[in-house]
């Protein structure tokens, strides 16, 4: 069996979709002149690396959910070892750039209940609603209707954690620091390295205890054209997701996040049809209530997304593999709904996902993302024992699936 984790480029000929191409290159090259001249160069930039970061997501079929689920049913542990080296990479840079560059904001967060609660939720989500923040928007900018209702639900989830979240915040935690600046960069970034590299040597010794043997990574055949055509091994995303968070770190002046935009969204959405969002706590806070007020296209977070999205879209077109599914059965139907939902609730109480407290949270050296992914590991099983009742395999077949 094919899978993300052990790709080969397909026997046929490589067919781009050329009408498919010309759209996402018009959505791009449109989007972006519109932002340099109407909102600011730097939002500008923003669409073009969240572009590349759609791109690489796509090519590499990069993602955490069917990796995470490999390694728990399985023991292949090849896709959570490309996410530690993500975050050595990206962790390196970060504690360097936080260190000794001024003007640059780090991902910190509070540590307590409901960091704890949200990413359960949210590891319960990812395995019902087949992906998770960055996995949902990739696979829809590549044409996957069944996580367009994974981002519907994700929306909706995301706006009622919103209305939830002063009551979260009242309960008990700790408030965020910077391993970085707590116990200096070099110590804080030495720890930080240490405990990746024991995670790594514990996947290699449980598939070597179980396979007897690691899988094997994917072979690079074919010339320069593999960079437009995708199946791109692991390592090819990890770098270069590492590269464009860093590249988001300096021109927006903060990390890359995904989830806030979705909360937005939908507040905004609420809002236009005629329910007042301004009147609950959470959109009265300075930043949520400025954000509600002004256009979308001056927030960083939905411009990137919508970059995801549309880089996506231009690299399913050039693999010759954008093709929509319109029948999903029931039940699947009701998963990434239900699921969606999860991950929005989830990743407001958590102040981000995957991407915002996991890969930026760590990277910027935020004992927040640690007890992130610990929690959310723990919703992913408990999601992984749930899948059968909405009739979803145990086996994943994509990164996100």
């Amino acid at each position: 069996m094919t899978t993300a984790l052990n790709r080969s480029l397909p026997a046929t000929p490589f067919r781009p979709q050329i009408a498919v191409v010309a759209v996402a290159l018009a959505l791009i090259a449109g989007g972006t002149g519109y932002l340099g001249l109407a909102v600011s160069g730097r939002q500008a930039a923003l669409l073009i690396i969240g572009s590349a970061l759609g791109i690489a997501l796509y090519h590499a079929m990069f993602g955490f959910t069917g990796a995470w689920r490999r390694f728990l049913t399985d023991g292949r542990g090849q896709g959570v070892r490309a996410q530690l080296i993500m975050l050595a990479m990206a962790s390196t840079a970060f504690a360097l750039l936080l260190t000794f560059t001024g003007g640059l904001g780090a991902a910190i967060a509070p540590i307590g209940v409901s960091v704890i609660a949200g990413a359960f939720l949210f590891g319960i989500g990812m395995q019902l609603g087949g992906g998770c923040a960055s996995g949902t928007l990739f696979t829809v900018g590549g044409g996957s209707t069944r996580m367009g209702l994974t981002l519907i639900g994700f929306v909706a989830g995301s706006v009622i954690g919103t209305l939830h979240m002063p009551w979260w915040l009242a309960q008990p935690a700790f408030s965020g620091v910077s391993m970085y600046r707590e116990l200096g960069w070099a110590s804080g970034l030495g720890l930080q390295l240490a405990v990746m590299a024991a995670l790594y040597a514990v996947t290699v010794f449980l598939e070597h205890r179980r396979h007897g043997s690691l899988e094997q990574g994917q072979r690079l055949t074919g010339g320069l054209d593999r960079i437009w055509r995708g199946g791109w091994p692991l390592l090819w995303g990890a770098g270069a997701l590492a590269a464009l968070n860093v590249a988001t770190l300096l021109v927006a002046g903060r990390p890359w996040g995904i989830t806030w935009g979705f909360a937005l969204w939908g507040a905004k959405i609420v809002d236009a049809a005629g329910i007042d969002m301004s009147a609950a706590a959470y959109w009265r806070w300075p930043y949520p209530a400025r954000a509600l007020a002004a256009p979308l296209a001056e927030d960083i977070t939905s411009v990137m997304n919508i970059g995801i999205v549309c880089g996506a879209l231009l690299a399913a077109g050039l693999a010759g593999k954008f093709s929509p599914i319109l029948r999903i059965p029931l039940p699947s139907i009701a998963a990434a709904i239900f699921g969606g939902l999860l991950l929005g609730y989830g990743a407001r109480l958590a102040f981000g996902c995957n991407i915002g407290a996991l890969f930026s949270g760590i990277a910027s050296g935020s004992p927040h993302g640690w007890l992130w992914l610990v929690f959310a590991l723990v919703g992913t099983y408990a999601g992984i024992r749930l899948r059968p009742m909405f009739r979803l395999t145990a086996a994943p077949t994509t990164a996100t699936a």
